[in-house]
């Protein structure tokens, strides 16, 4: 399962909006730093309606909705790099999370101390973003002295990860986060994944505003300052957010709740669209198996052909992968069985190929 960091400055909201995407009290929110000290783990679901629509097509009592694993990780204050706060845990945390999802405040509130005095969100993400950066410089340092031999040895790998590393390296000693390394390729961008750099990772800014500007947020100017720092840097994007809304939603039933949000002027959870935006930042999309047992839904990676999709259910149905039943949900929904879409004509046999698509609905045929 994936893993997506929340993290952020202390104080900027993390453990309340933690308790709200899990829709539970496991962190602790209280104002003053380090409340959270063991990263909390919680298992949220992908909010898909389409799976419900399936269900009542395959006359099931069972779904199975994608999952996304987030873990609330400690507050983060200058000097992590170097062991300062709880800095070497942060950093020890960060490294095994896919995503981050960092938590940047939005709004004035006299009552919530800032660690840095006044509220801004860029100086924050600068901060955050420093460390990382130390922490990877020092991280490519140690490699580039390891690699450096074998590549005045004449070892292919070696020399093509000299190339890189010496791109890096005064990249990073710029204050330049590696995900804005000019002209990376998917290759160097693979490898920097490999060499697990922090800053390489692709990062959601949660913009944690107050209750009454959530409507509004997009004219909230810290907000627009995290929107324009967003359009400099690839692999980001950011979601307007309430945390306090969100953790008062979590003890309403969801009628109630679509209609606490109504009131306030807005259409849907700002948690469901930080899952959907950490699902799409991530480059995933989800494919269905539809049946009387259960309707499931399945994580893949976009572009993937379908043995590989059929590999996420087990790995002996990518080795015997014959051919796979698709249709797209879609044509699914519209004519309202599998039989009306096989009469239709949408209900088709793809091959080994065949690159599935978001929302296709999938039966495979395999060897054992």
């Amino acid at each position: 399962m994936l893993k997506a960091g929340i993290v952020g400055l202390p104080n900027v909201g993390k453990s309340t909006l933690f308790n709200a995407l899990t829709r539970s009290r496991k962190a602790e929110a209280a104002n003053y730093p380090f409340c959270t000290i063991d990263p909390n783990v919680g298992v949220v679901t992908v909010p898909d309606d389409r799976a419900y629509v399936l269900q009542k097509i395959a006359k099931t009592q069972v779904v199975i909705p994608a999952a996304i694993e987030f873990v609330d990780i400690a507050g983060l204050v200058a000097g992590a790099s170097k062991g300062e706060g709880l800095g070497n845990q942060f950093l020890a945390n960060i490294r095994e999370v896919d995503a981050i999802v960092q938590v940047v405040r939005c709004f004035e509130d006299p009552d919530v101390v800032h660690t840095m005095g006044a509220v801004d969100p860029v100086r924050d993400i600068e901060v955050i973003n420093t460390e990382l950066v130390l922490a990877d410089l020092e991280s490519v340092t140690k490699r580039i002295e390891k690699t450096q031999k074998k590549a005045k040895s004449g070892d292919k790998e070696a020399i093509v990860e000299m190339a890189l590393l010496e791109r890096l390296s005064p990249h990073l000693n710029s204050g330049k986060t590696a995900n804005v390394l000019p002209g990376a390729t998917a290759d160097d961008k693979a490898m920097m994944k490999l060499f697990q750099l922090l800053t390489a990772k692709p990062v959601l800014f949660a913009c944690n505003v107050a209750e009454g500007d959530l409507a509004t947020a997009n004219e909230n100017p810290f907000v627009q300052k995290v929107a324009e720092y967003v359009r400099t840097h690839h692999d980001a994007a950011y979601v307007p957010i309430s945390a306090k809304i969100e953790a008062e939603l979590v003890d309403l039933a969801p009628d109630e709740a679509k209609a606490f949000l109504k009131d306030l002027g807005v259409d849907d959870s700002g948690v469901s669209m930080l899952i959907r935006e950490s699902y799409a930042l991530l480059g995933l999309q989800t494919y269905f198996t539809a049946g009387e047992k259960e309707v499931r839904a399945w994580t893949i990676k976009k572009g993937w052909k379908a043995p590989q999709a059929a590999g996420v259910i087990h790995t002996d149905f990518e080795k015997g992968f014959i051919k796979a039943e698709v249709v797209s949900y879609e044509d699914l929904a519209r004519l309202g069985s599998v039989a009306a879409a096989r009469d239709a004509g949408k209900y088709r046999l793809e091959g080994k190929e065949y690159v599935f698509q978001d929302g296709d609905v999938a039966l495979f045929r395999f060897n054992n």
